[in-house]
């Protein structure tokens, strides 16, 4: 159920071990890269971290090469670009890592074309899934509904050996499930209120190219407020700007840049927007929080299902995590199936899925957990926390300008490397012993030279 990153890649996984796979879509897969209606952030930045790289380099070979033939850009950290977080710019050390920035839509179509030449799989487009077939111990497939308008518009059968949810974080499966005898999972929330907004611009020649691409201000306890602007395939760039409740960026035109004015700790992005021409109008998002569905947990799970995706695990879209997890997901799939020294049970496969997820709420749960107006289930902090925390900001304050520590975090952000990276010995060193390293005091123009 759903035809995004998660749900793809799930179909190819499982094309190797069933006779046929059906991919439910209730959108019409659009002709090129155009943004689908389904895809809610569709019009707002995405970045494609390392570990996302990885595991679709995995999944589909020769795929990063398709996506640089494309024209997506591929950025250097922290080499080229300009960033801002709790008051310091970051050194521009030479990159230990690359993310993609390109558009959500050019991503997911070169994956759609890539998985739908299986002949294995299919995709039904246009349909809804309204609630699953089977019982509370085991469920055999889905209720359809094509997207007519009539909410009482005949209902079909589709019936499956497995189901997967990829429906996103909107999922009714724990609904369906209540509906059927089974037991929803319990929810694990945090939700800081952030929303943003997002504009594609097409800036002056020679202002964000050459070495230097983008910008970007992390938003932080310190700093509620973020924003940057990112390159796309075609030249142009996405800006987007973020604060929380109550001070949410606005979606008319003159308000945002107003908004990115005021709000901003530094006048660099706005001078840019001065400058730089508007192609679009301003698009909003507000379903931020954190939701994890714990499957995983002792009690009343049918057989025959699994949740993949953001209907597993959604994250604050901030953090950039959602591509990556999608594809991580789909290697523990993988995986887990191939394992010849376990049978794949429903639940051993969904702890697979949720251990996939893992660092990358960690590290989205984490950061939200502390920032003002933080609410959900999740909030509190134990003992454990609060150590790790002071840890972790001692990490945060030589993250913009130690050369050990700064590409260590990078690794752990990037989902790369476990978060074990951050004790290794050199890392510890300079995190328990060494003070923070000094970072620029004006936005820095150019990348160092390495050995600097």
């Amino acid at each position: 159920m759903g035809g995004s990153l998660a749900g793809l890649l799930a179909a190819h996984v499982l094309a190797g071990y069933a006779d046929r796979v059906t991919v439910v879509e209730r959108d019409r897969f659009p002709d090129g890269t155009r943004p689908r209606p389904g895809v809610s952030q569709g019009r707002h930045p995405h970045v494609l971290l390392e570990g996302g790289q990885v595991a679709l380099e995995s999944l589909l070979p020769g795929f990063l090469a398709e996506l640089r033939a494309a024209g997506a850009p591929r950025v250097g950290l922290p080499s080229d670009m300009v960033q801002r977080q709790d008051g310091r710019w970051f050194r521009r050390l030479p990159a230990t890592t690359h993310i993609y920035t390109g558009s959500r839509a050019q991503l997911e179509e070169l994956v759609r074309r890539r998985v739908l030449a299986n002949p294995v799989i299919s995709a039904v487009e246009g349909t809804d899934a309204v609630g699953l077939l089977g019982d509370a111990t085991r469920v055999r497939g889905v209720l359809l509904r094509d997207r007519s308008g009539d909410a009482r518009g005949e209902q079909r059968a589709l019936e499956a050996d497995l189901v997967v949810d990829a429906s996103g974080g909107g999922t009714k499966a724990p609904q369906w499930l209540t509906a059927i005898g089974a037991e929803a999972p319990h929810e694990e929330t945090i939700d800081t209120g952030l929303a943003y907004a997002s504009r594609v611009y097409r800036g002056r020649s020679g202002v964000l190219d050459g070495d230097t691409c983008g910008y970007y201000v992390y938003p932080g306890r310190a700093q509620v407020h973020g924003g940057g602007a990112l390159p796309l395939e075609d030249g142009t760039h996405l800006v987007i700007v973020s604060g929380l409740r109550d001070d949410e960026p606005p979606t008319d035109d003159d308000e945002f840049v107003t908004y990115t004015k005021k709000r901003l700790p530094h006048p660099l992005l706005h001078q840019w927007l001065d400058e730089a021409e508007p192609l679009s109008s301003a698009f909003g998002y507000r379903r931020t929080a954190n939701i994890r569905r714990r499957y995983d947990l002792p009690g009343h799970h049918p057989a025959g299902f699994l949740a993949t995706g953001d209907a597993l695990c959604s994250f604050n879209p901030i953090y950039g995590q959602g591509m990556a997890v999608a594809a991580m997901s789909a290697v523990a799939l993988r995986d887990a199936l191939a394992d010849p020294r376990r049978i794949p049970t429903t639940r051993r496969v969904q702890r697979a899925l949720l251990a996939a997820s893992r660092q990358a709420w960690d590290i989205s749960a984490g950061a939200d957990r502390k920032m003002p107006g933080a609410v959900g289930t999740a909030v509190a902090a134990g003992p454990a926390d609060r150590i790790a925390d002071w840890y972790l900001q001692r990490v945060l304050e030589r993250y913009p300008g130690d050369p050990v520590v700064g590409p260590a975090f990078r690794s752990v952000l990037t989902l790369c490397t476990p978060v074990t990276a951050l004790f290794a010995p050199p890392v510890l060193r300079a995190v328990l012993l060494r003070p923070a390293a000094p970072t620029p005091t004006e936005p820095p123009t150019a990348p160092e030279e390495p050995g600097r």
